[in-house]
């Protein structure tokens, strides 16, 4: 078995590995919805956000903190929560939870790895995780210590977590990226 300072210091991969359980795991190459869906996603909390200073969201940012390394497709940070390092610029190893995880399935990932990588950020310190599946245009939203909620009606408007009350976004406006 590898250690988790063993994994760290092992070369990355294309598509990333994650390291979970004392085991490590590599995960699917994203294929055209979910790239569209996480680069679009990504900018869209970027501009409601990152210009205010109030959180910035990263796609494929490596966190590593209560025996695991994840890579979640977006992940995003308050601004005074992202890692810098000593010249103030943004670090390279994050070493916290995000505040907010985003996982996107692909056609083949296991439901079960990408919600357990979900609540092990919750358990944590993270305020709110999202899974999108694209193939069901559904999203779930988790929160800390309740039950999930589930979104599948294209007016819906998805939960946020409360320091990212200026970004809106609506389960249409979501899967509409995926027309464009």
């Amino acid at each position: 078995m590898v250690t988790l300072e063993e994994f760290l210091a092992l070369p990355e991969t294309k598509p990333a590995s994650e390291y979970i359980d004392g085991k490590i795991i590599q995960k699917p190459m994203p294929k055209g919805k979910h790239s569209t869906i996480q680069t679009e996603l990504s900018t869209a909390i970027n501009v409601a956000l990152k210009s205010q200073k109030i959180g910035r969201a990263f796609s494929e940012l490596r966190c590593t903190f209560g025996g695991s390394s994840t890579v979640s497709d977006v992940t995003v940070f308050t601004w005074d929560r992202i890692t810098r390092d000593e010249n103030g610029e943004i670090a390279d190893a994050f070493k916290t939870a995000p505040n907010w995880t985003i996982e996107i399935l692909s056609p083949d990932q296991s439901h079960t790895k990408v919600i357990k990588n979900i609540l092990h950020c919750l358990h944590n310190g993270t305020q709110m995780g999202w899974l999108i599946d694209p193939r069901e245009k559904s999203v779930l939203v988790y929160f800390p210590k309740q039950q999930p909620a589930f979104f599948e009606v294209a007016t819906d408007i998805l939960p946020v977590p409360n320091f990212a009350k200026t970004f809106q976004l609506t389960l249409g406006e979501l899967f509409g990226w995926l027309l464009e």
